[in-house]
């Protein structure tokens, strides 16, 4: 099993194509809201160009695909890890030349879109990829690209769906995207009232978002004192190392040399660093 497949809460469980594929063939789908999101729904109605490249990931049944479709949307993408749901949705659309629809893994996809639509994505992978998904998303945008969607505001006792705070996802998403909104929503469903935040995050086109490898880590402590050395570099804006303390997440106004960061934490011979690819 990859270790990026295991959930971080009950560490018992792999969440991956299979994990989901299950959850959809036994009906176990209590996260799906059967419609549109009205704060997305609301979101969607804003936007004026119906050409505009519009990615949604971890899709789920996608109403708001359905809801883009027919307001005239014309390059519609969706991207789901499990192969039940992934045909269903072959099917709903079939011959539908505005949308395309990916039976694969996000964080392998390739790509260019002016919007992500989040919805229930983000709160589904297990927290130790909240870095990575910092990284792809920053990669996936086109130039001014925005990413826009809801983050429960909340905590779980296991997961998914895996929460967090407001204060969590300022830290997380700083610097790699400039924020227009980050804030409660009242347009939240009765059973999410109070519990989510609508963000629309622009990509930040001035900076470096890169993501590394890291090993030899096995503590908080320990992690909180190698990100701060990494924040004290010049030019680096940001840092954050996963939960698992397996990746490390560095935001700067170029690339730091790969040796300059080795040698920041050669004091500890079992601290190891290479680039993501």
């Amino acid at each position: 099993m990859k270790e990026e497949s295991c959930c971080t809460v009950t560490c018992d469980l792999p969440i991956d194509g299979n994990y989901w594929n299950n959850q959809y063939q036994t009906n176990t789908t209590n996260w799906d809201l059967g419609q549109v999101s009205p704060a997305l729904k609301q979101y969607i109605d804003s936007i004026q160009n119906k050409n505009s490249a519009i990615l949604i990931p971890g899709c789920g049944n996608s109403y708001e695909a359905e809801y883009l479709l027919s307001h005239g949307f014309t390059n519609v993408t969706l991207i789901d890890i499990a192969p039940i749901l992934v045909e269903t949705l072959k099917n709903k659309f079939h011959n539908n030349p505005n949308i395309t629809i990916i039976l694969g893994d996000f964080f392998e996809h390739q790509g260019a879109y002016d919007i992500i639509l989040e919805q229930t994505f983000f709160c589904a992978l297990p927290p130790f990829l909240r870095q990575k998904y910092v990284w792809k998303m920053h990669q996936l945008l086109a130039q001014n690209g925005i990413l826009a969607g809801l983050l429960f505001n909340r905590r779980f006792e296991a997961g998914p769906p895996f929460g967090g705070s407001q204060e969590e996802y300022e830290q997380l998403f700083s610097k790699a995207f400039h924020v227009h909104q980050m804030a409660p929503t009242n347009l939240s469903v009765p059973s999410r009232l109070n519990t989510e935040l609508f963000i629309e995050f622009s990509k930040n086109t001035e900076v470096q978002v890169l993501l590394y490898q890291f090993t030899g880590i096995t503590c908080n402590g320990c992690m909180q004192t190698v990100t701060t050395k990494f924040k004290e570099l010049d030019g680096v804006y940001n840092a954050s190392m996963s939960t698992n303390f397996a990746e490390v997440l560095i935001v700067s106004d170029q690339e730091v040399p790969l040796d300059d960061l080795q040698k920041i934490v050669s004091y500890d011979e079992h601290y190891k660093i290479i680039k993501a690819s």
